[in-house]
């Protein structure tokens, strides 16, 4: 069940391929893909805010790739707060379910 929800995922989308997929092909549980999910999406959010930080001080480098990093950011972000709106209501609709 972990490998058919991962293999949806948006980290997968945002570039990310990485340990989520070698654990989940090896049999682990949801929660170590999500927590590692989650990991990934706050490995960006540091990455897409060390780039806005260096574009506001006049140290980037390269801004191609710190504009990449931040649209990296925002769209995890972004992904990942759908899928808990979704995991949410489907967790409500399965409580409003009569046995």
């Amino acid at each position: 069940m972990a490998q058919a929800i991962h293999s949806i995922s948006p980290f997968a989308l945002a570039g990310v391929t990485d340990k989520t997929q070698e654990k989940s092909s090896e049999g682990s549980d949801f929660l170590s893909v999500l927590k590692a999910s989650l990991n990934d999406v706050n490995n960006m959010q540091i990455k897409g805010d060390e780039a806005l930080r260096d574009i506001a001080t006049g140290q980037v480098k390269d801004l191609h790739q710190a504009a990449i990093a931040i649209d990296k950011a925002e769209i995890s972000m972004k992904m990942m707060l759908e899928i808990r709106n979704k995991a949410l209501s489907a967790y409500k609709e399965i409580l409003r379910t009569q046995i």
